[in-house]
């Protein structure tokens, strides 16, 4: 399992994704979950996968051969905007569903695979997608500015609460890392380290890439406070006089 957020603001783009997969209490590895794509000028592009890895990883191995051809097909490098680009991602999901989801059923094992596309291409706004297995998508809006992906359930209360399209880069990345946290205290599945990214309105490139381990400093005093905070909140609730 993984928790990956994405999240549309004013000023930009703010990424977070896990990177544990497990099959079983026994056999637990670590793999990215985020993609970046960047041409430093005209676009950046990031891609966060949940879901079966293996299904996932071929997506991804399929958008980097076809941004690679010379033989100019339509890929992500090339897309003139993100709403083409989220129909090439869901084209690629689409290709490895009719390869390999006959094969995975006889096996039991359901073609599983959430993915989020959020960037921005010189001459649009930056934008936020959210695409299924089966290939089709919504896009981000003022109203729900931000998308989850696989172990959602415990991270979203805090993003509920805080998160506006008029708030701070810095602002949401601290929102976002709470969010993790929560997840990662009640769900093994979910795992450092984690991957936080900024693309700031216009920049056309990835404005910082953080790596977060358990030794990091601002992460490893957010789960305390935090902890302590919400603590210190529910002491200082009267009790219910029955």
């Amino acid at each position: 399992m993984t928790y990956c957020i994405g999240m549309l603001l004013g000023q930009g783009l703010v990424l977070l994704s896990d990177s544990r997969t497990n099959a079983g209490l026994d056999h637990i590895n670590t793999f990215r979950k985020m993609t970046v794509w960047e041409k430093p000028g005209d676009r950046v592009l990031v891609l966060l996968t949940a879901g079966n890895l293996a299904i996932s990883q071929a997506i991804v191995n399929v958008l980097n051969e076809r941004a690679a051809s010379m033989e100019g097909e339509p890929n992500l490098l090339n897309a003139p905007n993100l709403f083409e680009a989220a129909i090439r991602v869901g084209e690629a999901v689409r290709e490895v569903h009719q390869r390999d989801a006959d094969a995975l059923k006889e096996f039991g094992v359901e073609f599983n695979a959430s993915l989020i596309l959020a960037g921005q291409i010189a001459g649009e706004a930056p934008r936020l997608f959210q695409i299924y297995s089966a290939g089709n998508f919504i896009e981000a809006t003022h109203d729900t500015p931000y998308f989850q992906i696989g172990e959602s359930k415990y991270g979203k209360p805090i993003i509920d609460r805080v998160i506006k399209p008029g708030i701070s880069l810095d602002e949401a990345a601290k929102c976002a890392l709470i969010s993790m946290d929560s997840t990662l205290r009640s769900n093994l599945s979910v795992g450092l380290p984690l991957d936080l990214v900024f693309i700031r309105r216009d920049a056309m490139k990835v404005d910082r890439h953080v790596s977060i381990d358990a030794d990091h400093p601002y992460f490893a005093m957010i789960r305390c406070r935090w902890s302590e905070a919400l603590r210190g909140a529910f002491h200082d609730l009267p009790n219910p006089e029955w």
